[in-house]
């Protein structure tokens, strides 16, 4: 599984309905187990971004599925960022000349 971290702001849209905000959070979990994503964890946050999320993905094509299809839902503009553990960056290291 591949580790990703998602960074969300809400858009209008999402915040003319923030009151439903949790209960969409379930149901783009259960979405995304049909594209091959697991959101592990889903904050909340004050700052910058509204929501902070960790996915593991079977691969690129279903992160970008996922992604397509909670975009095409209108309430949140994301960002993806690739994470790496200690031993997969342990690999990467060892990699360096």
């Amino acid at each position: 599984m591949i580790t990703y971290v998602g960074l969300m702001s809400f858009t209008d849209k999402g915040l003319q309905t923030l009151k439903d905000t949790t209960k969409r959070a379930a149901a783009a979990k259960e979405a995304a187990k049909k594209t091959g994503v697991n959101i592990r964890e889903l904050l909340w946050t004050m700052g910058e971004c509204d929501l902070v999320c960790v996915l593991e993905a079977e691969d690129e094509q279903a992160l970008a599925a996922f992604s397509l299809a909670t975009a095409m839902q209108g309430n949140v503009r994301s960002h993806s960022l690739r994470a790496y553990s200690a031993k997969e960056m342990d690999k990467i290291l060892a990699k360096i000349p």
